[in-house]
């Protein structure tokens, strides 16, 4: 999962992405990365950390131009911890390029192979970024005649890139001296939208993963980028479009309403704050019907993605709401840190429990999702210690039985404490008197009720179903094998001793 952010502006862009970063900080904390581009001229900032902890005013000094992109990452193909991984990615031939990439490619491995043996690109990283960047280097090579670029030319070779792309991708580029490309996967999975500023020099545009970048930087929601659909804005501010892929078809993250977005987005026409309070009313009548015994004193939210939805059930359940927990900003989400001891330390660092919010109460708990068990294991914990009589715990997603692959890092099957459990052998691992999930018929109707247009989803955490078709038992193995706890801790160790050894060398 990452943020992507591209404008073409009449005036100095450096601030503006900086500022469009600070707000997707939300959805990429390991590394962040501004271009501009002046002219054919590219300037470039990167590295590993938070947006304000990467970029100096020095470095904001030198980011000039009217052009640019920025991106902020979570890894979720190469390493975890390789600095060189961060994005915008830059190639020079045919034609100078940086891009930055939301989401992952399913056959990036073989990609790779073919760039190598047929293209005759290299790619330095093993980040599936890169190798998306070269396809469409590439594909600008064959298309274009004389190495003259016009908006026909750059929307064929969109199309060539989802001839050759499995995967999810929404994609923010800069073609040097030439202008501003931004583009979806045919299946729509990632977000991306498009926006407009009116200004006395004249019209702006900005593309972002949410609609929450367009209306802190004070652009207009223009509208969704369609599934398949390339926009072009070139130097001199005109917008071109057009569908690139044959039978598209939208298929948005049902995850991102759960959990990545922040509630105050509308992706795809659908408000991310109003499908988290039908959440709430969902498990509220679902608790009505298969719990009707069950005495709850207090609802409390797990901060911060599920306090809607916890709101919204206490009011229909007719009990109070309650804050039970401080929650730290500065430590990252447990759910992809590596190393179960890790995680758990972390969890106590992140949380801190309000004991007379517990004391001698039935509590209902209200989690966004439970993905490992690590967090609610230690949250449930933390409610009996401060003096909770009984303790239920209310997931506003359905169980997480199966590993996503389009984009967001989370743990192996092997891992994700639903898989291979019935619902009462969870609430025992977590150690809950009580445990009641979200069905994913309800989930889907609350998000899809929101805007009735939007009719498929994809689910594949949920259901094991991957809506790109390609997603193979031998390449969900493989991924397996990479995202295993020992996976990552190799790679944190090697990677550790690299860093070490740089040290002494310098």
């Amino acid at each position: 999962m990452c943020g992507i952010l591209g404008v073409v502006a009449t005036t100095p862009v450096n601030q503006l992405l900086y500022d469009g970063l600070l707000v997707l900080q939300h959805r990429g904390q390991d590394a962040a990365g501004i271009v501009t581009a002046q002219g054919s001229a590219f300037h470039m900032h990167k590295g590993s950390g938070l947006v304000r902890d990467v970029f100096r005013t020095r470095d904001m000094r030198n980011l000039q131009g009217t052009v640019g992109i920025g991106h902020c990452r979570y890894p979720t193909a190469g390493s975890a911890y390789n600095a060189a991984e961060s994005q915008p990615f830059y190639v020079n031939s045919p034609f100078g390029i940086v891009l930055g990439h939301n989401g992952n490619l399913t056959n990036a491995e073989q990609l790779k192979r073919d760039l190598f043996r047929q293209d005759f690109r290299h790619v330095n990283t093993n980040s599936d970024s890169e190798v998306l960047l070269n396809v469409l280097a590439h594909e600008l090579q064959e298309n274009a005649h004389g190495f003259r670029l016009d908006p026909d030319t750059i929307f064929k070779a969109v199309e060539g890139v989802h001839r050759r792309c499995r995967g999810a991708y929404a994609v923010v580029a800069s073609i040097a001296g030439f202008g501003l490309l931004a583009f979806r996967d045919p299946y729509g999975i990632r977000p991306l939208v498009i926006g407009q500023a009116q200004t006395e020099h004249g019209v702006e545009y900005l593309v972002a993963s949410e609609s929450v970048a367009l209306d802190a930087l004070g652009y207009k929601l223009r509208r969704d980028v369609a599934p398949g659909e390339a926009i072009l804005v070139d130097f001199e501010g005109n917008l071109h479009s057009r569908q690139c892929a044959q039978n598209p078809s939208l298929n948005p993250c049902l995850f991102e309403y759960v959990y990545l977005a922040r509630p105050d987005s509308v992706i795809d026409g659908i408000s991310v704050y109003e499908t988290r309070l039908r959440m709430g009313q969902s498990l509220a009548k679902k608790i009505k019907r298969d719990h009707p015994n069950l005495k709850i004193d207090v609802v409390i939210p797990i901060p911060d993605s599920s306090r809607p939805s916890a709101m919204e059930l206490a009011n229909d359940l007719g009990v109070a709401y309650r804050e039970g927990f401080i929650k730290n900003r500065y430590i990252g989400r447990t759910f992809i840190m590596p190393g179960h001891a890790v995680r758990r330390k972390s969890v106590r660092q992140k949380l801190n429990a309000i004991g007379m919010e517990f004391k001698g109460k039935n509590v209902l708990l209200v989690d966004d999702s439970i993905v490992r068990g690590t967090t609610s294991r230690e949250i449930v914990q933390m409610a009996r210690e401060s003096g909770a009589n009984r303790v239920f715990f209310a997931s506003a997603s359905p169980p997480v039985r199966y590993p996503n692959v389009y984009g967001i890092d989370m743990p192996t099957s092997s891992e994700l404490i639903a898989n291979g459990r019935t619902d009462a052998e969870i609430a025992a691992e977590i150690g809950a008197d009580c445990l009641i999930y979200q069905d994913l018929d309800a989930l889907l109707a609350d998000v899809s009720s929101v805007n009735p247009k939007v009719t498929s989803f994809e689910t594949s955490c949920f259901s094991g179903e991957y809506v790109t078709g390609d997603v193979t038992p031998e390449y969900l193995a493989g991924v397996e094998a990479e995202r295993n706890d020992d996976s990552l801790a190799r790679q944190s160790s090697s990677v550790t001793q690299l860093d070490l050894n740089l040290v002494e060398a310098g």
